[in-house]
C-alpha cells in the first residue's frame, strides 16, 4: 500500500498531517513558506486525497506516516496536526519520531458534547442518503471561522466530498486501529480557535494542560481550520514557533 506524499526543501524535517474535514491541499499556503527553511514532506491519508481507501488489515494513520518517514530516511520530524491528526501526531511522538508538535485543534479524549454530537449526527444522516455535497458544505459552514474566504470554503468542499465519495465506496472498509498512549512529553503547541465548536475549544486546552510541555494559544479570529482562514498568520505563527 503507498500512502501519497510529497517533499520539498532542505534542513530540519517537518511534517504536516491534515485535518479528516479535508486533505494535504489544505496545507497548500504553507508549503512554500516552510519549504523556504526547512524540510516539508505533506502525507494524504488512506482515503483522502491522492490515497486510496485500502488496507490488507488494520492499519493506523500514525503507522503509515512512520513508513514514509522511514522511506525518506527521516529518524524524527516536527510534526504539524490539525484536527483529529493530532492523534496520529501524539502516536509519532510517543514512538520517539516526532521532537515537536503543533497541534491545531486537536481533538482529546475528553466525552464528546451536544454541540459536536448534533455536527455528527447530521453530518451521518446526509451521508446515509447520499448526499455527499450536503455533507461537505456542513462540514464547511460548521469548521470555517469567519474569517475563510470562498475561495477556502470551496477547497474544503471539494477536499472533503471527494473524501465522502472515496470512502463510501470502499468494500471492504479497512480498519483503523487505535491504542493506548504511553505519556508524551514533547514540546507542544497547541492552538484553539474561538469560534469553532466549544467541544473542540475544550479538547484543545484540556489536551494542553495534560501535555507537560505545552503552551496553548487562543486564536480569537479562528475557527476550526486556521490554516485555510488566515494562511499567513499561521504561517508566521508555525515559522515562529519551529
Amino acid at each position: 500500500m503507498t500512502i501519497w506524499h510529497a517533499e520539498r526543501g532542505t534542513g530540519e524535517p517537518v511534517v504536516l498531517l491534515h485535518s479528516s474535514a479535508a486533505d494535504s491541499g489544505m496545507w497548500d499556503a504553507q508549503w512554500d513558506a516552510l519549504a523556504a527553511r526547512f524540510r516539508v514532506i505533506k502525507v494524504d491519508f488512506r482515503g483522502y486525497g491522492r490515497t486510496p481507501f485500502q488496507a490488507d488489515g488494520p492499519y493506523s494513520d500514525a503507522g503509515d506516516v512512520a513508513e514514509v518517514l522511514a522511506g525518506l530516511g527521516v529518524g524524527r520530524a516536527a510534526v504539524v496536526a490539525s484536527s483529529g491528526a493530532g492523534r496520529a501526531a501524539l502516536e509519532l511522538a510517543a514512538d520517539g519520531l516526532a521532537d515537536r508538535l503543533v497541534l491545531l485543534n486537536p481533538i482529546s479524549t475528553l466525552e464528546p458534547t451536544a454541540d459536536v454530537r448534533a455536527y455528527w449526527t447530521e453530518e451521518g444522516r446526509l451521508l446515509e442518503l447520499g448526499d455527499t455535497q450536503g455533507a461537505a458544505e456542513l462540514n464547511a459552514r460548521t469548521l470555517l471561522g469567519p474569517e475563510a474566504s470562498e475561495a477556502a470554503w470551496e477547497r474544503l468542499v471539494g477536499m472533503q466530498r471527494h473524501a465522502f465519495e472515496v470512502q463510501l465506496a470502499a468494500d471492504p472498509e479497512p480498519e483503523q486501529i487505535e491504542r493506548e498512549l504511553p505519556p508524551v512529553d514533547v514540546p507542544a503547541l497547541v492552538v484553539a480557535g474561538a469560534h469553532d465548536l466549544p467541544y473542540f475549544v475544550a479538547s484543545a486546552r484540556h489536551l494542553a494542560g495534560e501535555l507537560p510541555r505545552a503552551r496553548l494559544v487562543e486564536l480569537e479570529w479562528a475557527g476550526h481550520l486556521p490554516s485555510l482562514e488566515r494562511p499567513e498568520e499561521v504561517n508566521a505563527l508555525l515559522l515562529d514557533y519551529l
